[in-house]
């Protein structure tokens, strides 16, 4: 079965490439603006192989991760004392939802006037993207629950951090792991935007530079690479999803 997902999942991405290469092949497209899948393949090696593209990867992945485990981890917390304390949800909700509704790439200006110019900066737009989808998404999470189960809990002594642990934690799980896709990927969106904007390394700057110098083949690479990383998330948190989350099936 697992063996038959991946297939099919691959299938689309195959038969796309097939038709690109035999239509530049053809004639029918220019490889200038349209370089055949082969010649990205060649181009991709020589990448790796010279250490290129895993600097450019790392330095994405480096920046990506701290700033979505700081954000989620916060936006976690605050999201199940919103679902779970009245006046915490009264408190934080409007300024939540106002911080979801700001571009968040007009806010690095202000940050880099604030902490500098520098990887401080970046990793706090990211986090801060993340945090805003893990809070709302907790927050939800944490409402929906049966008040009986609250009050049951209550009857057999949970209180407090306890009653967050035993009772809104694992019923909301359902909820916060589709909070904590979303974050991943806009967090991933943010990084490669910020990269664009001004940085020496990542996948972002990758694709800047090879469009500024015309080298398309790199710029395809940089775009597939951000590509596969979305693909290579959306897996691992699935796969953790049906660890933890054992009575929701995920597909």
């Amino acid at each position: 079965m697992r063996l038959r997902r991946w297939g099919l999942g691959l299938a689309l991405p195959a038969a796309v490439a097939g038709a690109w290469e035999i239509c530049v092949r053809a004639g029918w497209l220019d490889p200038l603006f349209f370089p055949p899948p082969s010649s990205l393949a060649a181009t991709g090696a020589r990448m790796c192989l010279s250490g290129e593209l895993p600097q450019h990867v790392q330095a994405t992945l480096s920046r990506l991760l701290v700033g979505f485990v700081a954000g989620s981890f916060c936006g976690l917390l605050c999201g199940l004392l919103m679902g779970s304390v009245g006046w915490v949800r009264r408190l934080l909700e409007p300024v939540i939802s106002a911080l979801y509704a700001t571009p968040k790439l007009t806010m690095l200006p202000l940050l880099m006037l604030l902490v500098g110019i520098g990887e401080s900066a970046r990793i706090i737009l990211i986090a801060t993207s993340c945090f805003v989808f893990t809070a709302l998404h907790g927050a939800d999470g944490a409402r929906s629950i049966q008040r009986l189960y609250v009050e049951v809990a209550r009857n057999y002594g949970a209180r407090g951090a306890a009653l967050v642990r035993k009772v809104y934690l694992p019923s909301s799980l359902p909820q916060i792991f589709t909070g904590l896709r979303l974050a991943l990927g806009r967090g991933l969106v943010i990084t490669i935007s910020i990269e664009l904007i001004g940085s020496p390394s990542g996948l972002g700057s990758v694709v800047w530079m090879a469009w500024q110098t015309f080298a398309t083949e790199k710029l395809y690479i940089g775009v597939i690479s951000s590509g596969a990383l979305g693909g290579l998330f959306h897996l691992a948190l699935a796969r953790l999803e049906a660890a933890l989350v054992p009575w929701r099936e995920v597909s």
